[in-house]
């Protein structure tokens, strides 16, 4: 379970190291700059020139043929799903993914699918292990409509699908029929970290999403890319639930300005995390996993303190990390904390386990 800390007394010094989440970036000000100055439009009438020219760029940049601008990464998912299946289909994706950790359940509820998760190390699983889930076509039989990854793997510790292991299960879905859906919450991480075009990594997936709320830095938004009849169909999904907006080109701005500024500067976040884990790997009583990318994640089993009790503590120090289990944390390197901040974050949680 993820814990998540209550609000801190009113007393409770500021947060001096932010590793919550990317999430918890802010604007830089020339992000904002870019947003003040944005060409608008009416996005759901189709008039906004700013969010066509993001969409259009992530068509591109995704190799696909069309794009649509979404408030966030979760609608992305649950557009998807809704895009692809009908009532009564089974999904299959990793058992932690999001869209079954982290969605309020918004499959069953909003599209009544099931999602059957799946086994496999570090967030990930194989095509053999997709294989052995397919199910014979029978009437008894759920439909299975679709084949879901996330890249990066967040639970799996922010893993990097290998790009062979990722097309071998692709091929695997198409093989049987199903769709394809990435969520790519941290995609340009994974390109990052592995040297492989964003283009080449997804050119097995029908349906794709970027997030820019997370390392890119924006305040919100994601853009969903696909064929121009899954967009097509997608964008009545978006307008059922809500998603179309106004003058949306003040934030689709802020996206653009990400994709201009924010990609490369990435690999200095998976330096931080390796520094990072590196420090808390110092640590007694602490047991942590390699970082591929920006996440770090590390037991506190030994320490006697549950993740979030140690994160708890950490708060009231100036200090914030996320607690992703009973005693799993996670610390989360973006653009708003640098070296200083790490190594601040590691003398605080150092202290907090000194003997």
């Amino acid at each position: 379970m993820v814990h998540t800390p209550s609000r801190p007394p009113a007393d409770a010094p500021a947060v001096r190291v932010n590793l919550y989440s990317d999430t918890q970036t802010r604007p830089s000000v020339a992000m904002k700059q870019a947003m003040m100055v944005a060409e608008v439009g009416d996005e759901q009438h189709g008039d906004d020139p700013t969010v066509h020219a993001l969409c259009d760029r992530m068509a591109a940049m995704l190799g696909k043929e069309a794009a649509v601008f979404l408030p966030s990464g979760t609608m992305c998912n649950q557009v998807a799903i809704l895009t692809h299946c009908r009532p009564g289909d089974e999904v299959l994706a990793h058992k932690h993914a999001h869209i079954i950790t982290s969605e309020g359940g918004a499959p069953g509820a909003l599209a009544g699918v099931m999602v059957t998760g799946l086994d496999g190390a570090r967030g990930m699983f194989d095509a053999d292990t997709l294989r052995e889930a397919f199910r014979e076509r029978r009437r008894h039989a759920p439909p299975q409509s679709l084949v879901e990854v996330e890249q990066t793997a967040n639970f799996g510790g922010g893993a990097v699908w290998p790009i062979d292991q990722l097309n071998a299960v692709l091929d695997a879905a198409h093989e049987q029929g199903l769709a394809t859906h990435m969520d790519g919450a941290r995609l340009m991480n994974a390109v990052v970290a592995s040297n492989v075009a964003a283009k080449d990594m997804v050119a097995g997936c029908d349906s794709v999403w970027l997030d820019f709320t997370k390392g890119l830095g924006a305040p919100l938004g994601a853009v969903l890319c696909g064929s121009a009849e899954f967009i097509d169909a997608a964008w009545r999904w978006k307008q059922r639930l809500g998603g179309s907006m106004r003058q949306a080109g003040i934030c689709a701005a802020a996206c653009l300005y990400a994709l201009d500024h924010n990609i490369d500067r990435l690999a200095e976040d998976h330096a931080n995390a390796r520094l990072l884990s590196r420090g808390l790997a110092q640590i007694p009583g602490l047991l942590v996993e390699e970082p591929e990318t920006n996440l770090v994640f590390f037991d506190t089993s030994a320490t006697g303190l549950t993740a979030a009790e140690l994160a708890d503590r950490a708060r009231m120090q100036g200090v914030m990390f996320s607690a992703m289990g009973r005693y799993r944390g996670r610390a989360c390197t973006h653009l708003d904390v640098d070296r200083a901040g790490i190594e601040e974050g590691v003398r605080v949680i150092s202290r907090l386990l000194a003997v």
